[in-house]
């Protein structure tokens, strides 16, 4: 296993290499910070000033050396528009996104696992159907346009709860609703399949045979047997929210590193972008390893 997990680790390293040069040459293609910084009339002494200031005068090549550096040294670099480190405003945005995308994930796992278990134990019956119904729609349809519709019917339409935000607990009803929808049908999909295959098993009819409670079988017996594809699913789905929740966060005003990092590349504040790609991608590669982890504990066969 730790042979295993130290290739993750190299492969991670380099994926994530490859991604920052990418990035920070990308980036660069954005234009000159300083015509959004400074005002029109600027002089050119001011401009020089400027991006003398923030090491924008270099060659490009000799700019991603002098940041290649201060990496290496665990300096993210300033943020132009905040002027505060660029690790730490980072940071403070991803942790509203890690709090959204751990709670949607918590409510996602625990209603798909019970709603997938239960129809695959009722098959081809009324729950089972309205079930795979629901959740094949919530795993077609597109997060933007739930959104979208969202808002007008429950925030402009019935003024149920506000728009953007994060002030009371309304504020997060809706990007919590609309982030579940896709996760949740895709899950529920992978537990019926799972399960319709393990409550086929024989270990499940004996114990049927011996009188064992329905609710001990789905849930104890053939559900730990059937986790195993659900887990690989729920780790991909959880890592698209941190990854993919962008539009989400841009749309409803929420402040996490996918709203940060548009409004970042939108104001030319280079380090920003680039630290939150950093974060966000090593976040990714350590739920990733939690999960290979969680699956030698479930399958021991995994662990030699």
């Amino acid at each position: 296993m730790k042979h295993v997990f130290l290739k993750r680790a190299l492969g991670s390293a380099l994926s994530l290499l490859g991604l920052v040069v990418l990035v920070f040459f990308l980036s660069r293609l954005t234009g000159d910070p300083t015509a959004l910084y400074l005002p029109i009339d600027a002089s050119m002494e001011s401009r020089e000033q400027f991006r003398e200031l923030h090491g924008l005068n270099d060659p490009i090549l000799m700019q991603f050396g002098h940041y290649a550096t201060d990496l290496l040294q665990g300096d993210f670099g300033e943020s132009i528009r905040r002027s505060a480190p660029a690790l730490d405003v980072v940071l403070e945005a991803f942790s509203w996104t890690l709090q959204l995308a751990a709670i949607t994930m918590v409510l996602v796992i625990s209603a798909a696992i019970i709603v997938g278990s239960l129809a695959a134990f009722h098959v081809g019956g009324l729950f089972d159907r309205i079930a795979t119904f629901f959740s094949l729609v919530g795993a077609s349809a597109p997060d933007f346009w739930i959104a979208i519709v969202a808002i007008v019917v429950f925030s402009v339409g019935l003024g149920w709860v506000p728009t953007s935000g994060t002030g009371s607990i309304l504020h997060w009803i809706l990007p919590i609703a609309v982030l579940f929808i896709r996760p949740f049908g895709l899950i529920v999909q992978v537990v019926r399949g799972s399960m319709i295959s393990a409550l086929g098993s024989a270990y499940v009819k004996t114990a049927k045979a011996k009188g064992i409670k329905n609710r001990s079988i789905i849930f104890v017996h053939a559900l730990r047997n059937a986790m195993l594809p659900v887990i690989t699913v729920a780790g991909d789905q959880a890592a698209a929210l941190l990854n993919g929740a962008v539009v989400i966060e841009t749309i409803f005003g929420f402040p996490g590193v996918g709203k940060l990092m548009i409004d970042s590349i939108m104001q030319r504040d280079f380090t920003v972008v680039l630290a939150a790609i950093m974060v966000t991608a090593l976040a990714i590669f350590i739920m990733n390893l939690l999960i290979d982890i969680v699956y030698a504990i479930l399958d021991p066969r995994i662990r030699y």
